[in-house]
């Protein structure tokens, strides 16, 4: 029976693991997702929902709160599940979503023993997702050693920052230690600058400042498609409010909730990560669509600093690149709020940016109106795919003589029949 070369996606957070499957095509060799899901409320009530290309439901389990707490029997229902859902489909690898590679990981690396080790040793620098990035592989590792895995960053695409951008204005021997600008959403934004230079070729080579929006957002300044600048820093926390995340905070406000208010370094993380941003500010919601529907005023006043905290870096990031060419807003709010994409463009004025009201409501590929200097576009993220065209290059450059690793020797399929 011919069967599919697939590649199996995961990204693991602390409560959730994400999956996709992405089918290669064998007449373009391009990759599309055919299934795509989550097991949410791990650890306490766990369920599983798997939706397909047409984002139809197609799967749903619920788990006791005991047996929600096993991850990697969790992780082997969902391989199993798949194995009976595609049983055309041959995985030839698993590619991972970790958001931290420090400075040793500019590039997606096929997971070793090595490589685990690396990684769990900067575990202090995303405590809060890096651990759970790794389990999975660990997981996989022990269970179907036969199956390939890569890990692909979210810091790798702001790896060649220049100095200024990456340099806090700390003692030397702080830098030296890694204390430093690292950046994130790196695969978001390297799927979206290559996919605006294939939708327009002119903007190859242009300066675009692009806003990934979403329950965790930040911007880039990226340059002939290189980042050059971005929000977020040595962790997800600087740049622009979120969700739940305050964003960037004079340093002296931790020092005074320290001194004055007695808090630790557990208080301030759950302070700062869990009830800050736009649930913070607003008292209502972590949800862009739950503030625009509500009718609260703290909701209108969340949603307008949140808008002009990200105009005013879309200047900054303008400004270290000495212009702006164009404007991409992405992710869960970029893509699906054009409320929010005309507050931030109507502060954007003076740099010449205005926006066609009919085609923004459409959120349409270009929302700019024809006299503006600057083109705004909508354009949908894909971190999987980025992943997934991230681990099969990995997976073909490390097999003899070019020829992917998946023709070597297959696995048992009593196990995992979607892994062989």
């Amino acid at each position: 029976m011919s069967r599919h070369q697939s590649c199996l996606v995961l990204n693991a957070g602390s409560s959730s693991l994400k999956f996709a499957v992405l089918r290669r095509d064998e007449a373009t060799e391009d990759l599309h997702q055919v299934l795509n899901g989550q097991i949410a409320g791990i650890g306490t009530d766990a369920r599983f929902e798997a939706r397909d290309a047409n984002r139809r439901v197609v799967a749903q389990r619920r788990w006791s709160a005991e047996d929600s707490q096993r991850r990697p029997a969790l992780l082997e229902y969902l391989l199993a599940w798949l194995g009976q859902a595609l049983p055309e489909d041959r995985i030839v690898a698993a590619g991972h979503r970790v958001v931290h590679g420090g400075r040793g990981f500019s590039r997606p690396v096929r997971v070793t023993p090595e490589v685990l080790a690396e990684l769990q040793a900067l575990v202090p620098l995303a405590p809060l997702h890096q651990p759970h990035n790794l389990a999975p592989m660990r997981a996989l590792a022990a269970s179907h050693p036969e199956l390939p895995q890569v890990a692909c960053f979210d810091t790798a695409f702001h790896a060649e920052l220049p100095w200024v951008a990456s340099t806090y204005a700390l003692p030397q021997e702080l830098s030296y230690e890694g204390v430093q600008r690292y950046g994130f959403h790196g695969l978001s934004y390297e799927y979206v600058s290559q996919r605006l230079a294939a939708l327009r070729p002119e903007l190859a080579n242009a300066r675009v400042v692009v806003c990934h929006l979403g329950n965790g957002s930040s911007l880039a300044a990226v340059h002939a498609g290189r980042g050059v600048d971005t929000t977020m820093g040595f962790t997800a926390l600087d740049g622009v409010p979120m969700g739940t995340r305050s964003g960037s905070l004079d340093p002296g406000v931790l020092l005074y909730l320290m001194r004055e208010k007695g808090m630790g370094a557990d208080a301030l993380e759950d302070l700062l990560y869990r009830r800050s941003g736009l649930l913070g500010v607003s008292g209502v919601s972590s949800d862009m669509r739950a503030l625009e529907q509500s009718t609260d005023p703290a909701a209108r006043r969340a949603i307008e600093l949140f808008c002009f905290r990200v105009a005013k870096e879309v200047a900054a990031m303008a400004g270290s690149m000495g212009g702006i060419d164009a404007l991409v807003f992405t992710a869960g709010i970029g893509e699906n709020s054009p409320g929010v994409r005309a507050e931030v463009c109507s502060r954007l004025g003076w740099m010449g940016l205005a926006i066609d009201d009919y085609a923004n409501g459409r959120s349409a590929l270009e929302i700019s109106a024809d006299d503006s200097v600057v083109p705004v576009f909508v354009l949908p993220t894909n971190e999987e795919k980025m992943i997934a065209l991230h681990t099969l290059a990995v997976l073909a450059a490390s097999a003899p003589n070019g020829r992917e690793a998946d023709e070597g020797q297959p696995c048992s399929t009593a196990r995992t029949p979607a892994t062989c």
